[in-house]
C-alpha cells in the first residue's frame, strides 16, 4: 500500500541533500514522520498547508517501513507513522502539488 508525505520545497531539498531527515517541524515536535493514504492525503493538504506553494507530494511503500504503526487521529481515523528518519531509499516517487485556485492538484494516487 502507498501511503504519502507533503513536504514544502526546503524540507524536500534538505532530504535531498542529506540523504534522511527527521521531517517537518511537526515531525519532530511530535517524535514521529507523519504519512497520510490516498483518502486522507487531500484533507491533509487543505488542513495543514492550505495556500502554500511548492510543495512536493513524496509516495512510499507502507509494507517497506520499518517501525511504521498505524495510530488514530483526526477522527479516530488510522494514520501511518514512522519512527524513524526518513531516507531518500524509502521514496518510491515525488510529484509537485501545484496549486489552481487555492486548491492542491494531485496526481493520480490509484
Amino acid at each position: 500500500m502507498k501511503i504519502y508525505k507533503i513536504f514544502r520545497a526546503d524540507e524536500w531539498a534538505e532530504l535531498q541533500a542529506n540523504g534522511e531527515t527527521r521531517g517537518a517541524p511537526i515531525d519532530i515536535s511530535d517524535g514521529y514522520i507523519h504519512f497520510s493514504t490516498a483518502q486522507t492525503v487531500a484533507e491533509t493538504a487543505a488542513k495543514y498547508f492550505a495556500g502554500i506553494d511548492g510543495l512536493v507530494l513524496l509516495a512510499l511503500e507502507a509494507d517497506s517501513l520499518d517501525p511504521l504503526k498505524w495510530e488514530p487521529a483526526r477522527a479516530g481515523v488510522l494514520f501511518p507513522h514512522l519512527y524513524r528518519n526518513l531516507r531518500m531509499d524509502d521514496i518510491l516517487w515525488d510529484a509537485p502539488l501545484p496549486l489552481v485556485d487555492g486548491i492542491h492538484q494531485f496526481p493520480d494516487l490509484t
